[in-house]
C-alpha cells in the first residue's frame, strides 16, 4: 500500500468519525425541534415519526400566546439584557487585566498571574454563599444586577486574552511608544483590533454562560417579571409536565439564540480558541 493511499484512507476514517460525532451532537437538537412540531398524542406514539406530517405550531402558540402565565418575551428580554451586559462588561475587565499581565512589566507579574489561574481549580459552587451575601449587602437581590456583576472578573477570560495578546509582536508597542502613544491608546488602537477573534470568542462564551445560567438566577431572582428564560421555563415543567411537545418548544426557544450566535461566530470562535493556546513568553 503506497503512501498516498494510506493518507487517503486515513482522511476518510477521520471524516467518518467526525461525521458520527456530529450526528450525536446534532440529534438532540433535531429531536427537540421535531417534537415541538408534533401534536401531543404523537410525542408518545410508536413507531416514532421522525418527520412530523403535518407539522403544527400549536405548542409554540401555547407558550407565546399566554403572556400572563408564561411571559416568555419578558423572560427573553431579561435574559438578553443580562447576558449582553455580562458579555460586554466582562470583556472590558478581562482585556484590561490581560493587557497588564501580557504587555506591562512589573515585579512578580507572572507569579501573580499563575496565582490567579490557580483559582480555576476551585469549583464555582464554593462561591455561591459569598456572592449571595455580597449582592444582599448591595440590595441587589431580585434585581438583574445580581446576575450581571458577580463573575465579571473571570480568571478564564484573563487567561484566554493574555495568551492571545502574547502572540501579538511586542515591536508594535515599541513603535507606538516612539510616536508618543500611552498604554490605553496601545490597547485600544493596536491590541484590541488585532485580537478580534479572541474577543469575539470570549464575548460569545460570556454570553452563553450567562444566558444558560440556571442555579444562580434561580437563587437571586424570585419575581415572575424578573426571571430569565432558564428559570422561567422551569415553570413549564409543573404546568406541562406530561405535554412533551410544549416542553420541547420551550426548550428550543431557549436554545435558539445561542445556536444562531454560534453559527454566526463559529469562524472567529475556532480561531480564537486555537490561537489562545499558542501564547507564551
Amino acid at each position: 500500500m503506497n503512501y498516498k493511499l494510506r493518507i487517503k484512507i486515513f482522511n476518510i476514517l477521520i471524516y467518518l468519525i467526525l461525521t458520527i460525532l456530529a450526528i450525536f451532537w446534532i440529534f438532540p437538537i433535531y429531536w427537540m425541534f421535531i417534537t415541538s412540531l408534533k401534536p401531543e398524542y404523537e410525542t408518545i406514539a410508536w413507531p416514532v415519526k421522525w418527520i412530523p406530517i403535518p407539522p403544527t405550531w400549536e405548542n409554540y402558540k401555547k407558550i407565546l400566546g399566554n403572556p400572563v402565565d408564561t411571559p416568555v418575551f419578558i423572560w427573553f428580554k431579561n435574559s438578553f439584557i443580562a447576558a449582553f451586559s455580562y458579555s460586554i462588561l466582562g470583556l472590558i475587565v478581562s482585556s484590561l487585566s490581560a493587557y497588564a499581565f501580557s504587555r506591562m512589566k512589573f515585579p512578580g507579574r507572572d507569579r501573580y498571574f499563575w496565582f490567579l489561574v490557580s483559582f480555576m481549580t476551585i469549583p464555582g459552587i464554593i462561591y455561591l454563599i459569598p456572592n449571595y451575601l455580597t449582592i444582599y449587602s448591595f440590595g441587589w437581590v431580585d434585581d438583574l444586577k445580581s446576575i450581571i456583576f458577580p463573575g465579571l472578573a473571570s480568571v478564564w477570560g484573563v487567561f484566554m486574552l493574555r495568551q492571545y495578546f502574547l502572540t501579538i509582536p511586542y515591536e508594535l508597542d515599541e513603535s507606538a511608544k516612539i510616536d508618543g502613544a500611552n498604554k490605553l491608546y496601545i490597547l485600544w488602537k493596536i491590541i484590541i483590533p488585532l485580537s478580534k477573534p479572541a474577543l469575539l470568542t470570549l464575548g460569545f462564551m460570556n454570553f452563553l454562560s450567562n444566558w444558560n445560567d440556571y442555579l444562580w438566577a434561580l437563587i437571586c431572582l424570585s419575581s415572575p417579571e424578573k426571571r430569565t428564560l432558564p428559570v422561567g421555563m422551569l415553570t413549564l415543567q409543573g404546568r406541562y409536565i406530561h405535554f412533551y411537545g410544549t416542553m420541547m418548544a420551550g426548550a428550543f426557544l431557549t436554545a435558539l439564540p445561542a445556536l444562531i450566535l454560534f453559527v454566526l461566530l463559529q469562524r472567529y470562535y475556532i480561531r480564537g480558541v486555537v490561537m489562545s493556546g499558542f501564547g507564551g513568553r
